[in-house]
């Protein structure tokens, strides 16, 4: 049996201390002393702060490509019935007086579309996040220019696409915790998502393509043992997808109001069986104000008119959907007179508009236009009357605006005053 042999910088046991200081160490050069000046202390703040590993395998293109397509088409969904949403309420002069009021019940499918297409682009957003993370924390950051404005480009499609899709959550819940202006936000936001999108599938569109199905040709370069676990991350996207979808639907699409969960709205839940945004008392209206009501109208030939001379005019009744920006939606019989009659009575010419005013004391919609289109339809009201009763408070009493295809947020309520236009 032979000793270990000494360490390779140790002197040898016959050295002296005198040798044992002088021995030669060229071998071993022992530690590196630590870096000096600010460019050492940057490179150890970075050997400290690493960006995020991931030793999965299935953050692939494969992958990427699989959920990235049903995430394109909610996000389709979610811009295009967002746009008819912001023209119906903010459109263009142009188009203010020919705006459709048929289907009676557009706004609610398409409304309905967005809020469902955009909590399911919540959780396939989540997983393409998780899919991709390991590429948005590659080292080193920046590879050249044509890399850098790849990398910003991302950088926006992510950052604005967690925050459309987070606002208009909070949105359904009616919580604005931001010094901005949701409905403008919202809008310009939706054109740079989908612009980076389009910019982010055109750079991506060969890798794409080579990854598309199982039997493309980047696929198949791909390790075969991830197939089965890439089905099972697919399956459990799509049945979340389907339990956001089926416990939400509800709110507007009522056969399955029963499981409706999730939905901040149930659609029989409230005053004489139909829900509410924006309560008499949140809007300032209370008994003081509704005792000496009187609807005021403005034209060529003015009037007013008190709650017992309205209700003495033609009644007509109209089983319109009521259908609210935040998704829910629900059927309803109104009773009242139509706005057509009220304004031949003020003297308007064929083909006038409408102006609305109510009585709240708040909000972005107090006051309302309305377009030739709408306030010529027949099924167009001055409703006094719900489901067979007389209007609670908190759905407009003494009177409200009922129109066919129209968000719920231009059916003024507490309505005092009508100016033809």
């Amino acid at each position: 049996m032979t000793s270990d042999p000494p360490p390779p910088c140790d002197p040898s046991p016959t050295d002296g201390p005198a040798n044992a200081r002088a021995h030669d160490c060229a071998d071993d050069p022992g530690p590196e002393p630590p870096a000096q000046g600010a460019f050492g202390r940057a490179k150890a703040a970075l050997a400290v702060v690493r960006p995020p590993g991931s030793s999965g395998r299935l953050h692939d293109a494969r992958t990427a490509t699989a959920v990235g397509r049903p995430l394109a088409a909610a996000f389709a969904v979610c811009f295009v019935t967002g746009l008819i949403s912001h023209y119906l309420q903010h459109p263009p002069a142009w188009a203010a007086d020919s705006l459709p009021t048929r289907p009676a019940w557009g706004y609610r499918l398409t409304q309905g579309l967005h809020i469902a297409s955009g909590l399911a682009a919540i959780v396939l957003l989540l997983v393409k996040l998780w899919t991709v993370y390991p590429r948005l924390f590659a080292w080193p950051p920046v590879r050249g220019v044509r890399h850098a404005l790849e990398r910003l480009s991302v950088a926006v499609l992510v950052a604005t696409a967690v925050l459309e899709v987070a606002s208009g959550l909070l949105n359904i819940v009616q919580w604005y915790p931001w010094p901005f202006g949701f409905v403008e936000t919202h809008f310009a936001l939706a054109w740079v998502v989908t612009g980076s999108i389009l910019l982010h599938v055109a750079v991506k569109a060969p890798e794409i393509r080579d990854h598309w199905t199982a039997r493309s040709p980047g696929t198949r370069l791909l390790p075969a043992a991830d197939g089965p676990d890439r089905r099972s991350l697919l399956l459990g996207t799509a049945a979340a997808v389907g339990a956001v979808t089926v416990t939400t639907v509800g709110q507007s699409f009522t056969p399955l109001a029963f499981l409706d969960l999730l939905g901040p709205r149930h659609p029989g839940h409230g005053p004489q069986g139909l829900p509410v945004n924006r309560t008499a008392a949140a809007a300032g209206i209370g008994p003081d104000r509704l005792r000496d009501w009187r609807l005021e109208v403005r034209g060529p030939r003015p009037y007013a008119l008190t709650l017992p001379q309205l209700r003495a005019l033609p009644q007509v009744r109209a089983d319109l959907p009521i259908a609210c920006v935040e998704g829910w939606s629900a059927q309803a019989a109104w009773s009242g007179v139509r706005i057509r009659d009220l304004l031949a009575r003020a003297g308007a010419p064929p083909g006038a508009g409408l102006r609305v005013t109510s009585m709240e004391t708040g909000g972005a919609y107090r006051v309302m236009e309305m377009g030739r289109d709408h306030a010529e339809d027949p099924l167009t009201l001055l409703a006094l009357e719900l489901n067979g009763q007389v209007l609670s408070p908190d759905h407009g009493y003494p009177a409200r605006i009922i129109a066919p295809n129209r968000p719920g947020v231009l059916q003024t309520k507490w309505v005092t005053l009508l100016e033809v236009l």
